[in-house]
């Protein structure tokens, strides 16, 4: 078992690399040649609230913007049918042809199993990834809700001494264990990544940013978040 937080402290003081978008990737190619579009990661309590819908409807109001992820509760209801393999081709067919994935942080975002898998797989295939708290924005109900736990938090990586072997992790109740879910691996290869990462455990909060929509004015600044 490892402790991410222990063995990253020394990271926390450092600026975040230019490159985190595709650090860890398998491929990284993602962020530099992918067009504007982007998926959103949510828990569907939040698209019932509307509060998701907030951002993504922004995003749409942009010139040349797309959006991917689940809004319409049928696609994914049909695919939870199925199974488990159904619901994974669903995610990796949305991933395809984005750049960034937007996590939508509502109250129980972080313990979503799916929206975990959206995330490692994200961070594999190279997008950029960036969190958004949204119980600052009113619901339909007219109220707003305290801050949800951060999923970035909740997920994190190791790095092999050589700097070429990344291991997926998630936390099952206060505790790290290796996440086997993406592709039937817990590990994959990667180019070799910064000396200063190897050997080290890292949640993904210390590579991703993390924004407050109200009180970082999304409206303002989301195309410049997304970059």
């Amino acid at each position: 078992m490892l402790n991410l937080r222990m063995t990253a402290a020394k990271w926390l003081s450092q600026k975040q690399p230019e490159d985190t978008a595709y650090l860890l990737a398998q491929n990284s190619f993602h962020s530099a040649t992918m067009a504007k579009r982007v998926y959103f990661a949510f828990h569907y309590q939040d698209v019932i609230d509307f509060r998701a819908n907030v951002v993504r409807n922004h995003w749409l109001t942009k010139p040349h913007r797309e959006a991917a992820g689940f809004f319409d509760a049928s696609l994914w209801e049909e695919a939870r049918k199925k199974g488990d393999v159904a619901l994974k081709r669903l995610i990796n067919a949305g991933l395809e042809g984005t750049s960034t994935t937007c996590i939508l942080i509502g109250s129980r975002t972080y313990a979503r199993p799916w929206v975990r898998y959206e995330v490692l797989k994200s961070l594999k295939r190279g997008n950029a990834i960036l969190a958004i708290h949204i119980n600052s924005i009113e619901g339909k109900n007219g109220l707003t809700k305290p801050l949800g736990p951060n999923p970035l938090l909740y997920v994190g990586v190791t790095i092999s001494d050589s700097g070429v072997t990344v291991t997926l992790h998630e936390v099952i109740d206060g505790k790290w264990y290796e996440y086997a879910e993406i592709d039937g691996s817990t590990s994959y290869r990667t180019d070799p990544v910064l000396q200063r990462y190897r050997g080290k455990g890292f949640h993904l909060g210390h590579f991703f940013p993390t924004y407050n929509w109200i009180a970082d004015e999304g409206y303002q600044n989301f195309s410049r978040w997304v970059g």
